[in-house]
């Protein structure tokens, strides 16, 4: 199993965590978690799309940075280090159109090191066509004492 304590985190928790961020912003909400993987989904509308009508890849990117950086956390005791991102790719597959609902992004581990994670996020539209694939490499860095003030999100 590659979350800790997964049986204590709830969608609420992660839905919460988000509250006044981008991904509350432009509607990302986590709708699925299991033993190694976390599953978001984001609305195809004018928070989320280009002039086209189809979505930005910077959204795709927010979406796929959102749900692995999440997923990276879950996986770290959050009491001693957190997991923040330090490279992202993404390469654009096939379009989704506004008015088509969501998309949704798949964050699955390829590495779960001491000191780096790799996560591969695969970004599907409503009929699980492929639109987009995402590599995020995540830096786990202890938190130091005199940041020990600063309290973890309970997730």
């Amino acid at each position: 199993m590659v979350f800790k304590n997964i049986e204590q985190v709830t969608l609420e928790q992660l839905n919460a965590r988000n509250a006044n961020t981008m991904a509350d912003f432009i509607g990302i909400e986590t709708v699925e978690i299991g033993p190694d993987y976390l599953v978001a989904r984001m609305p195809i509308d004018y928070r989320t799309v280009q002039p086209l009508r189809i979505v930005n890849g910077g959204a795709y990117c927010v979406l796929a940075e959102t749900v692995g950086s999440m997923a990276a956390n879950l996986a770290v005791d959050r009491t001693k280090y957190v997991a923040i991102g330090l490279d992202i790719n993404a390469n654009h597959i096939r379009s989704a159109h506004e008015g088509n609902g969501y998309v949704y992004g798949t964050a699955k581990p390829i590495h779960i090191g001491r000191t780096t994670q790799v996560w591969e996020i695969k970004i599907t539209d409503q009929r699980g066509k492929l639109n987009c694939i995402s590599r995020l490499t995540m830096a786990v860095i202890e938190i130091k004492n005199d940041e020990r003030g600063f309290d973890p999100p309970k997730i």
